[in-house]
């Protein structure tokens, strides 16, 4: 057996499964507020394409992706970002975000050095991202994410002796679960580091279309507007949360070519080819912004019925993106946070500690729960007013 998979921790959701054995809950309607899938439905326009697309199960797709996805995926970005991205060379449609994150480390990463090759992450931070870099024979280095720097990477925290081992930087943005979107001097202090070391940046972008108007700066938009090449440089993106379709496994990374060109050339092999059916789909869904407009909308009611009700007992604000509220608990222990209110009012929620690790000394994640707004309008004002009144009670 690969001994790296001895390495690794478990998923939060299961150790939010063993938190919760045992944990009778109130005999109320259960929300689920703690997962990160889009509930809203999948539009017509998807749906439709994918019916009419059936055709596609009977033909073996190709690793590249057809000229009508990439196309429609470039001028997206056009649209998006303002860029004019080659659409053979500069566009890979992967089977969504998470499977592409994976295997882009285990294309990156040079386990063959004389020193440990290292993956710097965010902390908090998405799991695939350490998993991933166990697995390509990397070490995982946590960059702490407090209140302190806004959520954002302190990168001067880092080492001379860390940087001169990485070979791949993870950023989130907006991140998850803090919702941060960093700004153009964030983007131009990662860039002259990548410059200085040489390392990778895998920019994950998945939560970039929900947002309050003010669309978040994506990582090659922020290359182009300091005047720098997309070299060292691929950003992530999904139809999961912008379209509504998890299930679909749809998604496309962008950014250096010749990057690229060796990402396909290991995804050939890995079998990473997306269906033709759901490649279809996908271009309406890429082609379509009416329903993300919808979607966008939908996110915005609940944020603003349900920010000024939790604000009255737990220390939470908007994000500046994402569909996450990133709220601190009274009292510190976000783990019996979340099991009592479980208990006590049926409502689920993410103890923030499970998606971070102890670094530095601290775990930034420790003391928040991460809210997913995922559920109806209703749901989500009657969870956060069960939240209220289970605080309130267990204060007194």
């Amino acid at each position: 057996m690969n001994p790296h998979l001895d390495s690794l921790q478990p998923y939060p959701f299961q150790r939010l499964r063993q938190l919760m054995a045992g944990a009778v809950p109130a005999d109320k309607p259960h929300i689920n507020l703690s997962i990160g899938e889009p509930k809203h439905p999948t539009p017509d326009v998807i749906k439709q394409a994918l019916v009419n697309s059936l055709g596609g199960l009977a033909v073996y797709p190709a690793t590249l992706g057809s000229p009508e996805l990439r196309q429609a995926c470039a001028d997206w970005m056009q649209r998006r970002y303002g860029l004019q991205l080659d659409a053979e060379k500069e566009i890979l449609p992967v089977n969504g975000s998470r499977e592409a994150l994976f295997a882009f480390v285990q294309t990156v990463i040079d386990s063959q050095q004389a020193v440990k090759p290292v993956v710097l992450s965010p902390n908090p931070f998405y799991q695939i991202y350490e998993g991933a870099a166990l697995l390509a024979g990397a070490e995982p280095f946590y960059v702490n994410c407090t209140a302190d720097t806004a959520f954002q990477p302190d990168w001067a925290s880092v080492p001379e002796s860390v940087w001169a081992r990485t070979q791949l930087v993870f950023v989130c943005s907006p991140g998850n679960p803090t919702g941060a979107v960093m700004s153009l001097e964030d983007w131009k202090k990662l860039f002259e580091l990548s410059e200085r070391y040489g390392f990778v940046i895998a920019s994950d972008e998945c939560y970039s279309e929900i947002h309050f108007g003010q669309p978040p700066l994506g990582g090659l938009e922020a290359a182009s507007k300091l005047g720098r090449s997309f070299e060292r440089l691929v950003m992530f993106t999904s139809l999961s949360k912008r379209s509504n379709a998890p299930g679909m496994r749809s998604g496309f990374v962008a950014g250096d070519a010749a990057l690229l060109a060796k990402f396909m050339l290991y995804r050939t092999y890995q079998g990473g080819a997306m269906s033709p059916t759901i490649q279809a789909a996908s271009v309406a869904a890429w082609q379509d912004e009416t329903h993300v407009e919808e979607n966008r909308a939908a996110y915005i009611a609940k944020f603003q019925a349900v920010t000024p009700i939790l604000a009255e007992v737990l220390e939470v604000a908007l994000p500046d993106a994402s569909f996450y509220l990133w709220a601190k608990v009274p009292g510190g222990d976000d783990a019996a946070f979340a099991r009592a209110l479980f208990e006590q009012e049926h409502i689920t929620v993410l103890p923030g500690s499970f998606l971070a690790r102890t670094a530095h000394g601290i775990n930034p994640g420790s003391g928040y729960i991460r809210i997913a707004l995922v559920a109806t309008l209703a749901e989500c004002q009657a969870a956060a007013e069960r939240i209220v009144r289970f605080v309130k009670t267990t204060n007194q």
